[in-house]
């Protein structure tokens, strides 16, 4: 039950309003009442202390796999809505990989609802652009999308016939419906592991080539011209990709794009020591590339940072580093990773809470990512201050796969308000 909040003495920030201050910030009916002087006749259910704390809009994360229906050995709904609520995180886009793909109204109808039972972020449905996934026959896009879906995605399996993919996009422009593309060559990424390059040779691993990805992105955004469908490119981790995207946006295509946060961070060297967390798709790239990507970051190349959450069971993770499945647990770390950025001085605060909120949801085209009054209040309060560390004990994710188990970090949550109701709380 919603209640009436003040939130006092707050440095309050929220990019799309180009707000930076300190300040109270009001609450009422779960949304955004007023900020600076409390509405007349206002009387606060609680209040919350946030002096020396960071007041933003809830973070929204554009690529978080919720394991549900199917794959509940890995996670759920409810176990990965906790950990994305723990790390300030009020909305998510699911991919389709789910059992059974999610390209119908009932796989759609049963996510939704799972979401609402958990009650602790908003969970936004992509659907699967084609039957199955399987690259043959289009989805029942337009249906999809009035049963809740915020786009339509075949992730990273093949839509091997350009012939097929038109009509995607031409049936999505049709309906105004938003492409999104994570983009892999199957043939070239094929039994690949790690990034194509020198420390791949020297680990005697199978590689993927940088090309895996441009190819196809360049193939994509020939199509999008053709089509003029609005599409957004996920996870990307080339230099060269998102070089490709910025030119198109210049030409007047409506693309966009988001980067995971490891790629920012790390590289192909991290894997080394044949870690399996390291073992991600698509893979840490090479200095270079992440000094690309990181310029592009600076010249609004990437609308948006993400997770790219992949919660595994154990026994996914416990074999050889080629025999594991790829992906790394990222919801709770998203927010103290991101803020590694500030850290290293490549961007400012409110810049990074920019990529975590007003700039996912212009993608989306949503009202989230803004404390503007009359609002929903989703809001993340955190201490970019402290120190804390992930451990078996503490996660709330199903997951432990990541690399970043047991490491310091800076910056924790302290509240997480989903449409004016607390959903975490720090002990």
């Amino acid at each position: 039950m919603t209640k009436n909040i003040a939130i006092r003495n707050g440095r309050v920030i929220d990019p799309a309003n180009d707000l930076d201050k300190v300040t109270d910030l009001f609450i009422s009916e779960g949304k955004i009442a007023a900020i600076g002087q409390a509405p007349e006749g206002f009387t606060a259910d609680q209040e919350i202390d946030a002096t020396n704390l960071i007041v933003s809009p809830g973070l929204i994360d554009l690529c978080a796999h919720l394991r549900e229906p199917g794959y509940t050995r890995k996670g759920s709904i409810a176990s990965e809505t906790a950990a994305a609520a723990a790390g300030g995180i009020t909305t998510l886009c699911m991919p389709p990989i789910t059992k059974p793909i999610a390209d119908n109204s009932a796989v759609i109808d049963l996510i939704e609802d799972r979401a609402k039972q958990a009650g602790n972020a908003r969970v936004l449905p992509m659907g699967a652009l084609t039957q199955g996934l399987k690259g043959e026959q289009l989805s029942p896009m337009y249906a999809l999308s009035k049963a809740g879906c915020i786009g339509f995605t075949n992730v990273r399996e093949p839509i091997r016939s350009s012939l097929t993919l038109v009509r995607c996009l031409e049936y999505a422009a049709t309906h105004d419906l938003l492409v999104i593309f994570q983009p892999q060559d199957a043939e070239l990424a094929d039994g690949g592991t790690m990034h194509d390059d020198t420390t791949c040779t020297r680990l005697g691993l199978s590689g993927i080539p940088e090309s895996a990805e441009t190819i196809e992105v360049a193939r994509c955004l020939l199509l999008i011209e053709q089509t003029d469908v609005k599409a957004h490119f996920g996870q990307l981790s080339c230099e060269r990709s998102v070089k490709m995207v910025m030119d198109a946006r210049t030409r007047g295509l409506r693309v966009t794009a988001d980067i995971a946060i490891q790629n920012l961070l790390l590289t192909d060297e991290n894997v080394s020591g044949f870690d399996p967390n390291f073992h991600l798709i698509p893979p840490l790239r090479s200095q270079l590339d992440r000094a690309g990507l990181r310029h592009a970051l600076l010249a609004d190349g990437f609308q948006a940072i993400c997770s790219d959450h992949q919660p595994h069971e154990l026994a996914a993770k416990q074999a050889p580093f080629a025999a594991t499945e790829p992906g790394m647990t990222g919801l709770e770390t998203l927010l103290p990773l991101s803020l590694m950025l500030v850290q290293q001085e490549l961007i400012s605060l409110p810049q990074m809470i920019e990529k975590l909120t007003s700039g996912p949801a212009s993608v989306l085209g949503t009202g989230l990512g803004t404390l503007g009054t009359g609002c929903s209040a989703d809001i993340c309060i955190f201490d970019p201050e402290q120190q804390w560390t992930l451990t078996e004990e503490n996660h709330r994710s199903a997951g432990s796969n990541t690399p970043f188990l047991n490491f310091p970090l800076k910056g924790q949550v302290c509240f997480t308000l989903l449409e004016g109701n607390v959903v975490f709380q720090l002990d």
